[in-house]
């Protein structure tokens, strides 16, 4: 079996509020695979996202140990896992985060630059992308120009632009009407099993999750199984 791409052991994390500890994880684990999908339910408040945040390396646990490709992001500084985050990792969130006064090329193309490609390189692979999510026609559009399902597949491509091991989705379509929604999904989905990238989904969409290799609850703090429906 391959190596795993993300491997949790008896991650907790809690919060001070006021003078009680709040526990939102209670030793979570879980390992990932290359290729494989997994998706991850839970009702509002369950440490859905947190757990996602964990897992990229932009928030610490209050204990246990999150490893990308092997390495531990606690036993990184903060340079080396700005690395790591950029080369390794892509993210997807239910609001695109595109920047504004940037195009859509320039926008999907700037991880891989920020990575030290090329700028040529970055802008061909960029518009390989786009065109990949059917934006071929919107390479110089800047995300005002672009419809909500536009600004989501733009973000898609650019979380994808490095060949990450693992693309992080949290609710990336939690903020479209269905039909569309459906449409982002499928290109997310194409895009991974082409590049035999692992794919770790926040949702609260049960259709969605059905289509994942695995579908795993987070309840009181701790992930439970389930069949493949």
């Amino acid at each position: 079996m391959s190596e795993p791409v993300i491997q949790i052991q008896g991650l907790h994390k809690s919060y001070r509020d006021g003078r009680r500890t709040v526990s939102v994880l209670r030793g979570v684990d879980l390992t990932v695979y290359p290729g494989e999908s997994v998706a991850i339910l839970g009702a509002s408040g369950e440490g859905k996202s947190t757990l996602l945040h964990l897992m990229g390396g932009l928030d610490k646990p209050t204990q246990g140990v999150v490893r990308v490709g092997g390495r531990s992001l606690a036993s990184l500084g903060a340079a080396a896992l700005g690395r790591l985050r950029n080369r390794q990792l892509g993210f997807v969130y239910q609001f695109h985060h595109l920047l504004p006064e940037f195009t859509a090329e320039e926008n999907v193309a700037m991880p891989a630059v920020i990575g030290g490609m090329a700028a040529p390189e970055a802008r061909a692979a960029a518009r390989a992308l786009l065109a990949a999510v059917g934006l071929d026609q919107r390479f110089t559009h800047k995300p005002g120009a672009l419809s909500g399902g536009e600004r989501q597949r733009a973000a898609v491509a650019r979380a994808l632009i490095t060949k990450p091991l693992c693309l992080l989705a949290d609710e990336p379509t939690g903020n479209l009407d269905h039909a569309t929604a459906v449409r982002v999904f499928e290109q997310i989905c194409l895009l991974q099993l082409k590049r035999n990238t692992a794919l770790v989904l926040v949702t609260h969409d049960q259709m969605l999750a059905r289509k994942m290799d695995r579908i795993l609850y987070l309840t009181s703090g701790m992930l439970e199984a389930s069949d493949r429906c």
